[in-house]
């Protein structure tokens, strides 16, 4: 009975030890990490996403690495600028671990490493500006800090993707005098943008006053060439209207008893007119051959049967 208890509890124990052993030596790596083995405290090899046994009490896994990209905080720090402002400056690093291998033995603390690296080059890279370009440079900033970064995390199998400020914090009376000068700028741009606006309007209106003036100027052009035209035309009609007049004269004074009725209206005009003279003024000059009335209507009938002659001859 004795002997039979003994077999069961040395069973048992080889049991468990055999668990133990299992449980020790078989490693399983989950997606994107790497495990790092060593043999006798020595580097074996890595082991990739998978299930791997190791050599039981004389591997072990040694380090374990996250292969993702990485998200690490910089805490805040005082930068000094080229223009003697201290600014408080925060960021974001991202980072990825490419070689196991040397993030294991190349450096004790990866991402402490990287952490005060980035913070001593950004407080270089600061203190070659002013304080105004720190906020206009911020992604040039952010491209030099990454560059710096990757040269010296290389050795450590660390890969330094970007990093990003995220606050700049100056003083109180450097935001408060930069308030001030952003709202002197803004009030000078508003002032320029007025007088811009009120020279394109004057500019406007001289334009519209000089176009009304050449509208005007063409208008009492047109309208003197119109009232030219008219006039011509009208002299032209008058002179056409005497010619035609004075061709059914010619006909009439060719008919019989032409000369007679022609005499009659010469004596009837010569009456009426001196007439007419003798009402407008007060001082009349008589001819000396009133009385020969006669003599005068033979010689304005000679004069009109000259000109209606030569009329005639013409036409």
């Amino acid at each position: 009975m004795i002997d039979l208890d003994m077999g069961f509890v040395v069973a048992a124990f080889v049991a468990i030890v055999a668990i133990i052993v299992i449980v020790k030596t078989a490693v399983v790596v989950p997606q994107q990490s790497a495990y790092i083995v060593e043999n006798l405290g020595k580097y074996s090899r890595t082991l990739n996403a998978g299930f791997h046994i190791l050599i039981p009490f004389l591997e072990n896994v040694a380090y374990r690495h996250n292969l993702k990209e990485q998200a690490i905080d910089v805490e805040e720090q005082v930068c000094i600028t080229s223009d003697n402002v201290q600014v408080g400056v925060d960021g974001v690093l991202y980072l990825q671990v490419m070689d196991a291998q040397k993030a294991s033995y190349g450096i004790a603390d990866y991402l402490f490493g990287i952490a005060q690296l980035a913070q001593t080059t950004l407080r270089s890279e600061i203190g070659k500006i002013e304080l105004d370009k720190t906020f206009e440079e911020r992604s040039q900033i952010n491209q030099r800090v990454v560059e710096e970064l990757d040269k010296a995390s290389n050795p450590w199998g660390v890969k330094v993707l970007r990093y990003e400020i995220r606050n700049i914090n100056p003083p109180r009376d450097v935001l408060t005098a930069m308030e001030k000068q952003m709202r002197a700028e803004r009030e000078k741009r508003a002032v320029i943008l007025q007088s811009e606006g009120e020279r394109d309007a004057k500019i406007n209106e001289a334009e519209g006053e000089k176009q009304r003036v050449i509208k005007e100027s063409e208008a009492v052009r047109q309208q003197q060439v119109n009232e030219a035209e008219g006039e011509a035309a009208a002299i032209l009609a008058v002179a056409q209207a005497t010619a035609e007049g004075l061709k059914k004269v010619a006909v009439a004074l060719d008919s019989e008893g032409g000369d007679k009725a022609m005499q009659l209206r010469v004596a009837e005009d010569y009456l009426e007119r001196f007439g007419s003279l003798a009402k407008e003024g007060n001082t009349l000059i008589v001819p000396a051959n009133l009385s020969d009335v006669s003599s005068m209507i033979s010689a304005a009938t000679s004069v009109l049967k000259h000109a209606t002659g030569s009329g005639r001859q013409a036409s």
